[in-house]
């Protein structure tokens, strides 16, 4: 049977396969990625329309610093690939501002303000006054404080993944859509089979799958990665009316009613969703039909926090999955039997805004010479859900 031979295969190219993809290409590798929808598609967790990008991780300086990185890594991407008269409104990345919403006693708010300002982000404290007179459409109703971070915004996610995908595909990575199943052989996994021949062989291997890891790893990752289904809801804005729009309210983060917001970005209308999990889900079968029960949910939280909006109609829904694991940590490790393949993923709900750092640091490992973070090694994967990293 004939075989394609690369230095390094990268199957999945979602945020974490696309960024990886995309940097060892610029080291000089030879790099297939591949992938059984494409990139970007609607079944992935990164096919949604935006992300948000955010510094503030509360006592987990760890995903800041992370954040930090990966945020001046998207930015010279995007000042290659996009022209300086490019409108804003065509941008990858809208700078709308995150402001966090934080209760009377609450130690994850304080934690993030602390770490922002130590790190040298700049941020504001708002108490209710000031936040009452900056964004009038809402209701703080139940805030005692909040923390903006004017720096950050929203990552147009779909579109951002596919250009990655594009450029590094101009760079010289081939890219394919096949569905994949690994053939090993002792300690090493020799190649890869498709259901297109030829089969792929290379000298290293990164499953950057996301929810279907634990499908191609059953025995390693079936109890290690629990993959969730989770609703977002679009709500129409009323005709003629901005203030709804990117330019007059910002992203906001209100994990003590576990639900966040992103305005109307191109005019898709105004985002809610709702941050607890969801059911268990399978990315390839599952339908992806909002439900009653996730509209009234969204709902009454845009009635309690957007009162103006409480009538508004939905305009357009998704459903996308989170591949959680145990706490909310990814999972960045070597496999246990195959010297030469890395199992990337477990961005469980909060990991799009990674990509770039995620891929740094696959780059580093599979170069030998990393030091590893223990927080993404496997052992450290439990199969009780307890999350711990919003």
């Amino acid at each position: 049977m004939r075989t394609n031979t690369y230095d390094v295969a990268v199957i999945g190219s979602g945020v974490f396969g696309v960024w990886t993809a995309y940097l060892l290409r610029q080291s000089g590798a030879e790099v297939i990625l591949l992938d059984a929808y494409g990139p970007g598609n609607s079944r992935a967790s990164s096919g949604g329309e935006s992300r948000i990008i955010r510094m503030g991780y509360g006592p987990d300086e760890i995903y800041t610093r992370s954040a930090l990185q990966s945020s001046s890594l998207w930015r010279e991407f995007f000042a290659r690939i996009e022209s300086p008269t490019l409108p804003a409104s065509q941008k990858l990345f809208r700078q709308t501002g995150v402001l966090w919403l934080a209760g009377e006693s609450d130690s994850y708010c304080e934690s993030t303000l602390e770490i922002l300002t130590r790190l040298g982000v700049h941020v504001e404290r708002l108490e209710p006054d000031e936040l009452q007179r900056r964004y009038p459409q809402i209701s703080f109703a139940g805030v005692s404080w909040g923390i903006l971070e004017p720096a950050s915004g929203a990552l147009m996610a779909r579109r951002a993944v596919q250009a990655l995908a594009a450029q590094t595909e101009a760079d010289g990575t081939t890219i394919k859509r096949e569905r994949v199943a690994p053939i090993g052989n002792g300690n090493r996994l020799d190649f890869i089979s498709t259901a297109q021949p030829p089969q792929i062989r290379a000298d290293k291997f990164v499953f950057a799958c996301g929810p279907w890891l634990p499908k191609l790893f059953p025995d390693t990752l079936g109890q290690k990665i629990y993959v969730t289904r989770q609703e977002v809801f679009f709500f129409g804005t009323p005709a003629g009316d901005n203030r709804f729009g990117p330019d007059e309210i910002p992203i906001w983060v209100d994990f003590n009613n576990q639900a966040y917001a992103i305005p109307d970005l191109e005019q898709r209308g105004f985002k809610i969703a709702i941050d607890e999990h969801g059911p268990e889900f399978d990315p390839d079968t599952g339908e992806r039909v909002g439900t009653e029960a996730g509209i009234k949910a969204a709902r009454t939280y845009l009635s309690k926090r957007v009162p103006d909006l409480s009538n508004a109609p939905v305009v357009e829904s998704r459903v996308c999955q989170y591949e959680n694991t145990s706490n909310g940590d990814f999972l960045i490790d070597r496999h246990p039997h195959f010297e030469n393949v890395w199992l990337v993923g477990g961005g469980s709900g909060h990991g799009f805004k990674h990509g770039p750092a995620v891929a740094e640091y696959v780059l580093s490992m599979i170069s030998g010479g990393a030091t590893t973070e223990p927080r993404f090694a496997l052992k450290a994967k439990e199969t009780m859900q307890h999350r711990t990293v919003y």
